[in-house]
C-alpha cells in the first residue's frame, strides 16, 4: 500500500497515510497568549479537522501523547476539556508528559495516531 502525505511542506508533512493509519504531526493551538484550557479546545479543534482530512474521526483514535509546559499546573485543566472531547467508550491509548516547548507560551501540543476508513 502507497504512502500518502498531506498538508506537506519541506521539513514535514501533517498527516502521513499507511496501511490505515493516520499519523499526525503535532498540534499546538493558533493563540499562544489563552490559558491552557483554551489553548487545548483551540489544538482539538485543528486535530478534528485533520482527522476529517484523513478520512477518520474521534472515534477512530489509536493514541495520543500529550505534551504539557507544566503538569503540575496544567494536568487537571488539560483533562477536564479533553475528556469533554472524546467520545465515550472511545478512549485511546495514550500518554502524557511533561516537556519543554519549541515557544515558551505554547502550553500543551497532541499528537495522535488514528485509523482510516
Amino acid at each position: 500500500m502507497a504512502i500518502k502525505r498531506q498538508q506537506t511542506t519541506a521539513r514535514m508533512s501533517a498527516i502521513v497515510t499507511h496501511n490505515g493509519t493516520a499519523y499526525f504531526a503535532g498540534q499546538v493551538a493558533s493563540d499562544f497568549d489563552a490559558d491552557v484550557q483554551e489553548q487545548t479546545r483551540s489544538t482539538l479543534a485543528k486535530i478534528d479537522g485533520l482527522l476529517a482530512d484523513a478520512g477518520s474521526s474521534r472515534e477512530q483514535i489509536l493514541s495520543a501523547t500529550i505534551y504539557l509546559k507544566d503538569i503540575d499546573a496544567h494536568f487537571a485543566l488539560m483533562n477536564e476539556v479533553w475528556d469533554a472531547w472524546v467520545p465515550t467508550g472511545h478512549a485511546p491509548a495514550r500518554a502524557c508528559v511533561q516537556a519543554p516547548m519549541a515557544r515558551g507560551s505554547i502550553l500543551v501540543e497532541i499528537s495522535i495516531i488514528a485509523a482510516v476508513d
